[in-house]
């Protein structure tokens, strides 16, 4: 018989239950609360919230080191864009947003951090109908950054054609928090023993990865950036692109599987471990089988630009 426990104990019992990864969160925010909040135990969504049943949300997440913030208008610019596309309005002005960012940034306490940001429809039944939401929900929360093993970026990384296709360009295009696709590409990954999935757009083409985007350099050492028709326009990669300007030249057209096994590097960009170099492909090498002087000069103006650019806080 399952008990019907008062307010008080339902609490009691909450608080008690032991949850995986709460060491890693630093600080939250919710907008209904309108406060900052340290403790994990306490950071909870609503069920009836459209983004947690019907997937009517979208998210950004940001790296912070140095107590800066990279990237954080780029961000906010592609959220706004998404949020237009599916019609949604923050329950705060963007530019507060924007503070708000900031500040649960400082009130995490440390220097290096991810950020979070979801938007969704807001709270209020279970149906389908958007109506249902009278106010969106805003949720903030910092947590801890663990960058990848160093092994990626001395010696590279693996990546693999996984069998998910890639999402339609309109669905793809929004940063919508329905990642369905993208957590069976990195499920198949793992089981199969690799670092990234690449998927492919039904007419074959390279479109991302289950979190990252890819490009190519080819024999000629230019960067070769796929269409974002079936990709999400990534932030870290765009940024790139601009610090490359004048040493590097770069392209956007459609990449096939033998562009991939061709290159002479294949990267990787992403917001956590900013450039990283594919060096062996569904098990066969690229090039020789090292990190490429592309991807290594990307790293640094990357790194160099977190420490110049960022937004402190």
């Amino acid at each position: 018989m399952i008990a019907v426990l008062e307010s008080e104990e339902y609490l009691r019992r909450m608080l008690a239950v032991k949850r995986p990864g709460t060491d890693e969160v630093l600080a939250f925010y919710e907008h209904r609360i309108g406060a900052v909040c340290k403790d994990p135990r306490l950071m909870l969504i609503p069920l009836d919230d459209h983004i947690v049943h019907r997937g009517d949300g979208i998210f950004e997440t940001m790296k912070y080191l140095g107590r800066r913030v990279y990237q954080l208008d780029a961000h906010l610019a592609r959220m706004r864009r998404g949020a237009e596309a599916i019609g949604l309005t923050p329950p705060c002005t963007w530019e507060r947003l924007r503070e708000i960012v900031l500040e649960v940034c400082a009130a995490g306490g440390s220097d290096d951090g991810l950020v979070r940001i979801l938007l969704g429809r807001g709270p209020g039944g279970f149906g389908i109908d958007p109506r249902e939401c009278p106010l969106p929900s805003l949720y903030v929360v910092a947590y801890r950054f663990t960058p990848k093993p160093a092994q990626w970026f001395d010696k590279g990384t693996t990546a693999f054609r996984t069998a998910i296709p890639a999402k339609q360009d309109w669905i793809a295009q929004i940063k919508s928090v329905n990642y369905l696709p993208n957590v069976l590409m990195k499920r198949e990954a793992t089981a199969q023993g690799y670092d990234y999935p690449i998927c492919f757009d039904e007419n074959g083409f390279v479109a991302e990865g289950a979190t990252e985007n890819m490009a190519i350099v080819d024999a000629a050492g230019t960067l070769v950036i796929p269409e974002f028709t079936n990709a999400l326009p990534g932030t870290t990669l765009i940024r790139a692109v601009e610090l490359l300007a004048g040493k590097v030249k770069a392209f956007f057209r459609k990449v096939t599987e033998e562009d991939l096994y061709q290159a002479r590097e294949v990267l990787v960009f992403g917001t956590t471990g900013d450039c990283l170099a594919i060096v062996r492909y569904n098990g066969k090498p690229i090039h020789d089988v090292r990190p490429g002087p592309v991807c290594r000069l990307a790293r640094e103006l990357i790194a160099r630009d977190i420490a110049e650019s960022g937004v402190p806080f």
